[in-house]
């Protein structure tokens, strides 16, 4: 159907006025609160990483940030709520690597490319602990002793968790035979470590540092490419041989697709700028945080480069909800 030169020119005017209003209220948002949609509960890594960036967001973007914990399915119901929300600019998720992997190893409700990265919060780096009376040196002797006989327990916080991964690893690349022993959280499998049900398993740093400074667990390594911080006496995996070990517990910034690019911009300045304030920088660093920040461009390579790796640990183990 051919529309008439008036009725064309009327159609033009009504799609530029639109896009001049949509170009307008993005040049001005902020104009209310914003929520950070946490998908675990409050207390763990990602929820102080995100709290502390809210803080920062709010500072630089003059508005109030609301953080809210929607837990539930593995982070997968806070994902769908954030996945099916108005790409506004009001709501965003604060994401963590099963933003990358949930969709290799269960059925979620959403699709990958309902969400769009937006920034890099920071990462806590993960460390290997096992008990504090355990025999194991390091991460090496660790492995070593777990080659005679049955193997060792390793605890995991559920499929495709972040030790679910580090277990992973260790015994498709380097040989080690572990037994995995699901808990439905990181806090129940280091209370499993603590009384010695398990050898082993690989948890936050902010998680375990108390407890590893306390003397009630011993490091074996920490999974991240640089030391801890807080701790700079503990070994990385890479420097023990471990090359691919390189896990963490990190945090971002996702948006909805189809929220406009210049909000997207302004978030992640805004996200960069609170993970450079001094007072955020000591303030995670103290807790084991590594505050991170960046482009938006970057946290994108990021996230394309942990969706192609851990998706090769995903198909090389058969990981899988079971």
């Amino acid at each position: 159907m051919t529309l008439a030169p008036s009725r064309r020119r009327a159609l033009l005017v009504a799609l530029s006025t639109g896009l001049l209003a949509a170009g307008a209220s993005a040049q001005q948002w902020p104009t209310k609160p914003i929520h950070f949609v946490v998908p675990f509960s409050a207390g763990g890594a990602n929820d102080l990483m995100g709290r502390a960036a809210a803080d920062g967001v709010s500072k630089a973007l003059g508005q109030p940030v609301v953080v809210d914990n929607k837990p539930g399915a593995g982070a997968v119901l806070g994902t769908d709520a954030v996945a099916k929300s108005a790409p506004d600019g009001y709501t965003f998720l604060i994401s963590a690597a099963g933003v990358v992997s949930n969709s290799m190893i269960r059925k979620v409700p959403y699709k990958d490319s309902d969400l769009v990265p937006v920034a890099m919060i920071g990462l806590a780096p993960s460390v290997i602990v096992a008990p504090a009376n355990s025999p194991y040196k390091d991460l090496t002797d660790f492995v070593n002793k777990s080659k005679q006989g049955q193997g060792l327990h390793f605890a995991t916080a559920g499929t495709g968790s972040t030790p679910h991964f580090v277990e992973g690893l260790l015994e498709k690349n380097y040989g080690a035979k572990l037994d995995v022993v699901p808990y439905k959280s990181g806090s129940e499998s280091i209370t499993a470590v603590l009384s010695g049900q398990v050898d082993a398993t690989s948890e936050a740093s902010i998680v375990v540092l108390p407890y590893i400074k306390a003397g009630k667990l011993k490091a074996l390594a920490t999974t991240w490419t640089q030391r801890i911080s807080a701790y700079p006496e503990l070994a990385t995996a890479t420097e023990l041989g471990f090359k691919d070990i390189r896990i963490a517990h990190w945090a971002g910034v996702h948006a909805p697709a189809g929220t406009p690019q210049a909000i997207l911009d302004k978030m992640a300045e805004a996200v960069d700028k609170a993970m450079k304030d001094p007072a955020t920088v000591q303030r995670l660093k103290g807790m084991g945080i590594e505050p991170v920040g960046g482009t938006r461009a970057s946290f994108v390579k990021f996230v394309d480069e942990e969706r192609a790796r851990l998706g090769a640990v995903v198909k090389a183990t058969g990981m899988k909800e079971e």
